[in-house]
This record gives C-alpha cells, structure tokens and sequence, in this order.
C-alpha cells in the first residue's frame, strides 16, 4: 500500500505560490536583460558577440550594454543561490541522511 500523503493547508499552498513568484521573477529578468543586449542595444551590422566591433561602438552603447549584462548576471547568480538554499540543498541533505 502506498503512503498517504499529509494534508497540506493554506499556508503550505502560500509559500509555495512565493516560491513560484520568486523564481519567475528571477526568469524574467534574466531572459528581458538578456534580450536588451542582444537584440535592442545591439549595433548595426553585428550579430551575437561583439568581438572586434567592440573597438568601433560609441562608449555610452558599451557601458549601457554592460550595465545590462551585470543585471543579467547577477539575476543569474541570485537564482542559483535562491535554487541552492531552497531547493537542492535540502534535498542533497534528505538524501545523505543528514
């Protein structure tokens, strides 16, 4: 016979929901900065990686770019630390036995 499951209520089902928004805002921002470097704040005739059309573009086009791009990954970066403490690091435990 299988296990029953113990009733969860409302305030499982709350953070739970949190926990959702969280990390959907954390996607969400992650794929709209990335989509402001790559596609809106990208310059004339160049696709993908700078690479050496990084020397020709004007200065305020690079830093804007970069500004986004630290946003992007530090969205990234707060994800995985919010994935580490919630999620795999508690389950890494349960399985060890800790």
């Amino acid at each position: 016979m299988s296990e029953a499951q113990p009733k969860r209520g409302w305030g499982y089902r709350l953070l739970m929901a949190l926990h959702i928004v969280i990390i959907v805002n954390f996607l969400i921002e992650i794929f709209y900065a990335s989509y402001v470097v790559f596609v809106v704040l990208r310059p004339e005739g160049v696709s993908g990686p700078l690479w050496s059309a990084a020397a020709s573009i004007p200065h305020e086009l690079m830093v804007t770019r970069r500004m986004y791009a630290h946003e992007t990954w530090l969205a990234i970066g707060g994800l995985a630390i919010y994935l580490g403490l919630t999620e795999i690091g508690p389950r890494l435990k349960r399985h060890r036995g800790f």
